[in-house]
């Protein structure tokens, strides 16, 4: 009997605060159409900081964090918050989408940030008109470079927002591969831990025409990238999710000398810690003995990301019952090899993340994140600021 009056009231005060956020949308789909018109890329958001502070001002407390990023109170301070995130930076992309508001010029956001921002900022404007109702102060962190490295959540994990004493830190993000109307939140493991390696590899230059007075650093190269995928695949449990890719790869400048060195950049993603050791060791393996083997010499220099992104049991849940009072339905199980560094933020509290699907939303052209032609539809602010909503209203239950 106590679950069912506590799960009727937490419905109530659902409806209520989502009730007030159809009041803000309008205002909130053209802030989208502004930010979208113009993208900046990571650590360099000052006018998108800008923009969102002067919509809230008058409705959070707001304070600057990692130089460009936000930090936004609604609610009396003295309660632990909960903190909801949204991403302020672009991609350095040159968008094709055709939509009057698009981006002129080479960044873009093509990952939905313009839609996160613009639904936490209506979602703040919204629980300040809940005012005393609301069951926890509601912290909007708008962070900054989520996508390069330093990593905005990094820094704002070591800096302002771990003194901000937030009791539960969570996220909702678009997804193009889940249904319209639907929402992935699932416990465990859902966004890969993600590492990046630099492979440089030391040979001795000659003359093409004369391959036995060098050590060809471009033949042992290629063969560290075809042990390294083949390797991959014996060294991770076939259970266990892992992908090991190479985007970069580099040597000589001319087609008959043999040059001094070559070098690769791999990325490595795991969603299992145990997973995510052995790829780091199977590579450090792979590049000695198999430039070695050419008598070469190979480094891996290993540049470590973001661990695998946890959802935490208990928000998952809370959200999960939440879901039918804005008119959203639960996704498929959902868990990928993308990462996201909102992981950093396990570090200091209980933290989920929800990922709202777009296939199928009116007019929108199926595309995948970081396509130069990806367009969420402006009726993705509603549906990611619904889930910001539960999300907040599940953590502050408990």
């Amino acid at each position: 009997m106590h679950r069912s009056t506590e799960s009727t009231g937490a419905g109530s005060l659902a409806a209520r605060l989502l009730a007030l956020l159809e009041r803000e949308l309008p205002r909130a789909v053209e802030l989208r159409h502004a930010l979208h018109a113009a993208p900046e890329l990571a650590h360099g958001e000052q006018r998108t900081s800008a923009r969102i502070s002067a919509e809230l001002q008058g409705t959070a407390t707001i304070a600057v964090a990692a130089k460009t990023g936000l930090l936004a109170l609604v609610g009396a301070p003295g309660r632990a918050p909960v903190a909801v995130r949204a991403e302020l930076d672009g991609l350095p992309i040159s968008e094709r989408t055709g939509a009057p508001f698009s981006a002129a010029g080479e960044a873009m956001h093509a990952c939905g940030h313009d839609v996160h921002m613009a639904a936490l900022v209506a979602l703040a404007r919204a629980a300040a008109a809940l005012g005393d109702e609301l069951p926890a102060p509601l912290l909007a962190v708008f962070q900054p470079s989520e996508e390069a490295y330093p990593s905005g959540a990094r820094q704002l994990a070591d800096g302002e927002l771990a003194s901000a004493g937030a009791s539960s830190i969570v996220a909702a993000h678009i997804h193009p591969e889940l249904p319209w109307g639907t929402v992935a939140i699932d416990r465990g493991a859902v966004n890969a831990a993600s590492d990046t390696v630099e492979i440089a590899v030391e040979g001795a230059p000659s003359h093409g025409a004369y391959p036995h007075l060098g050590r060809d650093p471009i033949l042992a190269i290629a063969q560290i990238v075809v042990a390294l995928h083949a390797e991959a695949g014996r060294r991770i449990d076939p259970l266990g999710a892992a992908v090991l890719n190479v985007g970069v790869l580099e040597g000589g400048r001319t087609e008959n000398v043999i040059p001094p060195r070559a070098r690769a950049r791999v990325s490595l993603r795991t969603l299992r810690a145990q997973d995510r050791e052995a790829l780091r060791e199977m590579v450090q393996e792979v590049v000695h003995g198999v430039a070695a083997a050419h008598g070469c010499r190979g480094v891996a220099e290993l540049i470590a990301g973001e661990p695998a992104l946890e959802n935490d049991a208990r928000i998952v849940e809370r959200t999960r019952t939440l879901l039918g009072t804005a008119g959203l339905t639960p996704a498929p199980e959902w868990r990928s090899c993308g990462s996201d560094d909102f992981a950093f933020y396990g570090e200091l509290a209980p933290i989920a993340m929800a990922f709202v699907g777009l296939a199928g939303a009116p007019g929108f052209v199926e595309r995948p994140l970081h396509h130069p032609q990806l367009l969420p539809p402006d009726e993705a602010i509603a549906a990611v600021a619904r889930a910001q909503a539960l999300l907040y209203l599940a953590s502050a239950e408990g």
